[in-house]
C-alpha cells in the first residue's frame, strides 16, 4: 500500500506529471443497465453484464488521463488492469491504448536501475509483446534485466531504515512483489531464459522471509512496521499492501512452469492469505484500510478490495480455493465494487497516494484503483463464462526439454463434437488466466464445411497445460484476432503465388511471367523481414520491396535456381525440374495459418513425364514452411526427390545433418544487406546429399518465352535427396531468416532455431480432451 501515516519516506513522495496518450481516439458510449440486480451475490452473472461495466470503468480512464508519469508505478497498475480488459473485450481500442504508450515510452521503463516501481510498466509491454510478438516490445526491458543481473546491487540488507537510495534497490517494501517480480517472470516466459525465472522466485522468497508474518498469514508493509501497533493493540497490516501482494501471487502463479519446485510453496502461501484476506472482508462487501483496525477506518476504499476480489476470484476459478465459500464473498465484494462506479465511468473511493487512510473524499479515484478494478472484472468475468458457457479442457504437454514459443494446437471439429461441443463459433481460453487466444477455424478443403480448429501455446521445458475451447455464441464478443499469415495469388504482377508469417514471405512464380520477363522457375523465392507485421499487399503496391525501407526486402534472387526449398526429380546424374506452376487455390488464410495449394503441368524427367500438386502452409510465428507433394508419373512408381537451397558464391557456411533430417546455409553477406538464411528439413533420414547446377527448364511451345530464359549462367544447388513413391504425399519443411532482424544476428542462431524446430517436429505435443 502507497501510505505510511508515521514515516514521510521519500519512496512515496512522487512528482507529479501529466500523461500523455498519443493516437488514441476515446469513444463515448450510453451508460448501461444498472448492474445492481446482475451483481447480487444470489443472482447470475453473464460476460456481457461484467464486460459492459469494465468497459465503462476504462472508458472513462481513457478519457481521464492520470497525471503521472506514462512510466510511474500508478501507471503501471492502471495499464496492467487495461491489458486484462485487452484480453476478453471484442473492442481493439485498449489493446490499440497499450500499444500507443508503448510506442510513444519507446518500450523503455522508467528510469532507476533496480528500482521496482521502474520495472513495473513492463507488464504492459510483456502483455503487448505476447499478442504481437515483436522484439522490440520488451528489448528495452530485456537490457534492464541483463543489466541488473550482470550487476547485482551492493545493498544487501532488506530494512528499511537505510538510506532512500539504498533501500530502493531491493524488494524491500510489500508493494514491490507485484511491481517487479512479474516483469521478470514474462521476460522468461517470452525469452525461455531461466535466469529470469531463477532471479524472480529468490528474491521473491528472499522478500517474503523478511516481511511475511506467519501467524497472521500477513506482510508488513516494509520493517519499520514491525512493531507498531493499531489503535486496537493489533499489529499494522494496510490492506492495499496485502492486496499488491495477492495480485503479484496471482501473476507469479500464471507464469510459474506447472512442473517448477516452488510452485507447491506459492500455492500454500496464496491459500493461507485468502483465507486471512476473507475473514477480513467488511460487511459492505469490501475491505477498509487497515486489515486488523477496519473499525478505525470506516471508509469504503476500491483499490485494496479490487486487489483482492482479482486474487479471490482467480483462486476460484483456479480450483485452489473452496468454491463455495469464496465465490460468495468474491460476488459481495464485486458488487460493492460496482456501486462504486459512478453514472460517467469513474470508480470512486480510491485511497490516495500517501494521504490518511481515515478521511480522504468519496469521489477520489486513481489509475491503479482502476486497474484492480478491471484485473477483478477479468476474472469475475472468466466466472461468468465458465457458469454460462461450459468450456471443454483441452490438456497439452510439451515431452521435450525445450522451450516451445507459438506451438499451434490442431483439432479437428468432429473430435471436439464428439465431446458435445458442436459449435463452429469456437474461442480458445488461456488455462490460468481470462485472457482469450488468437485462433481460427478453417476447411482444410475448399468448398468444404469447416473441419479444424486451431489456437497457440507457449509451453514451458515438459510442462503440461490446460485451456478452454468454448462456444464463442454465448460471449458478449471476443477480442479480434491479430493477423499474422497470409497468402493470396497476386492478380496484378503476373499471378505470382505470396504467402507469409510475422516472421518471413515467400512467393512462387505463375506460367504468365515466362511470357511476361522469360523467367522460367519453379523455385521458392524469399523476402525477409524486419517487422512482424505483414507486408506482401504493401509492397506489391508500392513496388519498390528491392529496397529496404525499415520493413525489409526482396534482396534473395531465385532465378533458374531451387532457391529456397524448390525441388525436382534427381536420377543421380541429371535433375529435372518443372516450370512455374500453372492453377494456384487458397485454402485458407488467416491469424494462425494461411494454406494454398499450387499444380504443375507434367514435365519430362528422363523418359518418364511427372506432374505435381504441391500444398503449402505457414503458420504464426514460424519461419518454415510446410510443404507436400503429390506426384503422377506412369510406370514411374518410386523416384528421388532432390529438395534444393541455391548456393551462392563466396564463403557461406553450410551445416546439415543426415540422421536428423536437416540442411542449413548461411549466405554470404551481400553488400550491406546482411545474410540470408534457408533451410531444409525433411521428417525423417535424409538419404543423401548433392550439390548440381541448376538446368534450365525447356519451356514448351505453350510457354510462348522470350530469349532472356536462355543463355543464363548456372547456380549450385544444394540438394537434400529423400525418396517419393507416385500418388503417395512426400512431405517437407523449408524456411527462411534475415541477419538483419533480431532474431538471426549470427549463424549459429539460424542453426539452433532448426535444430530446435527438427526436435519440435519429431517430439508433438500431446493433446487430450476432458473425457476424452
Amino acid at each position: 500500500m502507497r501510505f505510511m501515516p508515521l514515516l514521510a519516506h521519500p519512496l512515496l513522495l512522487r512528482g507529479s506529471y501529466r500523461r500523455c496518450i498519443l493516437g488514441i481516439a476515446v469513444l463515448g458510449f450510453a451508460m448501461p443497465l444498472s448492474m445492481a440486480a446482475a451483481d447480487s451475490p444470489n443472482e447470475r452473472l453473464t460476460p456481457a453484464d461484467v464486460l459492459s461495466i469494465m468497459e465503462r470503468v476504462a472508458d472513462w480512464q481513457l478519457a481521464h488521463p492520470s497525471v503521472h508519469s506514462s512510466t510511474d508505478w500508478t501507471q503501471s497498475a492502471g495499464d496492467a488492469g487495461m491489458m486484462a480488459l485487452a484480453g476478453i473485450s471484442g473492442n481493439p481500442k485498449y489493446r490499440d491504448a497499450l500499444l500507443a504508450i508503448g510506442e510513444a515510452n519507446g518500450w523503455k521503463p522508467g528510469p532507476r536501475m533496480y528500482h521496482a516501481d521502474d520495472l513495473a510498466i513492463g507488464q504492459a509491454y510483456a502483455g503487448v509483446y505476447f499478442l504481437y510478438r515483436d522484439p522490440k516490445m520488451i528489448a528495452p526491458l530485456r537490457a534492464r534485466l541483463d543489466a541488473i543481473l550482470s550487476a547485482p546491487s551492493a545493498v544487501q540488507s532488506l530494512d528499511f531504515h537505510q538510506p532512500y537510495d539504498q533501500v530502493s534497490q531491493l524488494w524491500s517494501w510489500c508493494d514491490s512483489l507485484f511491481m517487479a517480480p512479474p516483469v521478470w517472470m514474462q521476460l522468461f516466459a517470452a525469452t525461455g531464459d531461466e535466469r529470469y525465472l531463477d532471479f524472480a522466485v529468490k528474491n521473491w522468497w528472499r522478500t517474503t522471509d523478511y516481511l511475511y508474518d506467519p501467524v497472521e498469514h500477513l506482510y508488513f508493509r516494509d520493517s519499520t512496521y514491525f512493531d507498531r501497533r493499531e489503535a486496537n493493540g493489533k499489529k499494522v497490516f494496510w490492506s492495499r499492501g496485502n492486496g499488491w501482494v495477492m495480485a503479484g501471487i496471482v501473476r507469479m502463479l500464471q507464469l510459474l512452469p506447472a512442473n517448477h519446485p516452488s510452485r507447491a510453496r506459492f500455492q500454500r502461501l496464496f491459500q493461507e492469505m485468502a483465507e486471512k484476506i476473507l475473514t477480513a472482508q467488511q460487511p459492505d462487501g469490501l475491505w477498509h484500510s487497515s486489515l486488523l483496525d477496519p473499525q478505525s477506518y470506516p471508509l469504503k476504499e476500491t483499490s485494496g478490495s479490487g486487489f483482492y476480489t482479482y486474487a479471490l476470484a482467480w483462486g476460484v476459478n483456479q480450483g485452489l480455493l473452496d468454491g463455495a465459500r469464496f465465490t460468495r464473498a468474491v460476488r459481495r465484494a464485486w458488487t460493492a465494487l460496482t456501486d462504486c462506479v459512478d453514472a460517467e465511468g469513474k470508480l470512486t473511493h480510491v485511497q490516495p497516494i500517501g494521504a490518511d487512510p481515515k478521511a480522504f473524499a468519496d469521489d477520489s479515484t486513481e489509475v491503479y484503483g482502476v486497474g484492480a478494478f478491471l484485473l477483478a472484472g477479468s476474472e469475475l468475468y472468466r466466472m461468468a463464462v465458465f457458469e454460462n458457457a461450459k468450456p471443454l479442457a483441452i490438456r497439452v504437454t510439451n515431452p521435450i526439454h525445450l522451450y516451445r514459443h507459438c506451438e499451434t494446437v490442431e483439432l479437428s471439429l468432429s473430435r471436439l463434437a464428439r465431446l458435445g461441443l458442436r459449435a463452429t463459433n469456437l474461442a480458445a481460453m488461456d488455462g490460468l488466466g481470462s485472457r482469450f487466444l488468437d485462433a481460427q477455424i478453417y476447411a482444410s478443403e475448399s468448398g468444404q464445411a469447416p473441419d479444424t480448429f486451431l489456437f497457440q501455446a507457449d509451453l514451458a521445458p515438459e510442462e503440461s497445460r490446460t485451456f478452454y475451447v468454448l462456444d464463442a455464441s454465448a460471449l458478449a464478443a471476443v477480442p479480434p484476432p491479430i493477423l499474422k499469415t497470409y497468402a493470396r495469388q497476386i492478380d496484378e504482377r503476373y499471378r505470382d503465388m505470396a504467402w507469409e508469417s510475422d516472421q518471413i514471405a515467400h512467393r512462387m512464380y505463375h506460367r504468365d511471367l515466362i511470357q511476361a520477363e522469360g523467367t522460367v522457375s519453379s523455385g521458392v523465392d524469399v523476402w525477409v523481414k524486419s517487422t512482424r507485421d505483414l507486408v506482401i499487399n504493401n509492397w506489391y503496391k508500392n513496388g519498390d520491396y528491392h529496397n529496404d525501407h525499415g520493413e525489409g526486402l526482396d534482396d534473395y534472387r531465385v532465378g533458374r535456381s531451387r532457391g529456397c526449398g524448390g525441388l525436382g526429380i534427381w536420377d543421380r546424374q541429371r535433375y529435372y525440374v518443372s516450370s512455374n506452376y500453372d492453377s494456384a487455390r487458397v485454402i485458407a488464410t488467416g491469424p494462425i495459418r494461411s494454406e494454398f495449394e499450387l499444380t504443375y503441368d507434367a514435365w519430362e524427367a528422363g523418359k518418364y513425364k511427372v506432374s505435381e500438386t504441391k500444398r503449402l502452409a505457414i503458420d504464426a510465428g514460424s519461419n518454415m514452411t510446410r510443404a507436400e507433394s503429390v506426384f503422377a508419373a506412369d510406370g514411374y512408381p518410386r523416384f528421388d526427390i532432390g529438395v534444393g537451397i541455391a548456393q551462392r558464391p563466396g564463403d557461406g557456411v553450410i551445416a546439415r545433418n543426415q540422421e536428423e533430417g536437416w540442411m542449413s546455409y548461411w549466405q554470404p553477406a551481400d553488400r550491406d544487406r546482411g545474410n540470408i538464411a534457408c533451410a531444409i528439413v525433411m521428417p525423417g533420414k535424409i538419404e543423401t546429399f548433392a550439390t548440381e547446377s541448376a538446368t534450365l527448364p525447356k519451356p514448351t511451345q505453350a510457354d510462348l518465352t522470350t530469349p532472356t530464359s536462355e543463355g543464363l549462367p548456372p547456380v549450385a544447388n544444394l540438394l537434400a535427396i529423400s525418396g517419393a513413391q507416385q500418388g503417395k504425399p512426400f512431405l517437407y519443411y523449408f524456411g527462411a531468416g534475415w541477419s538483419r532482424n533480431s532474431d538471426f544476428p549470427e549463424e549459429t542462431d539460424w542453426e539452433n532455431y532448426v535444430r530446435h524446430f527438427v526436435a519440435r517436429l519429431r517430439a508433438p505435443l500431446k493433446v487430450t480432451l476432458e473425457n476424452e
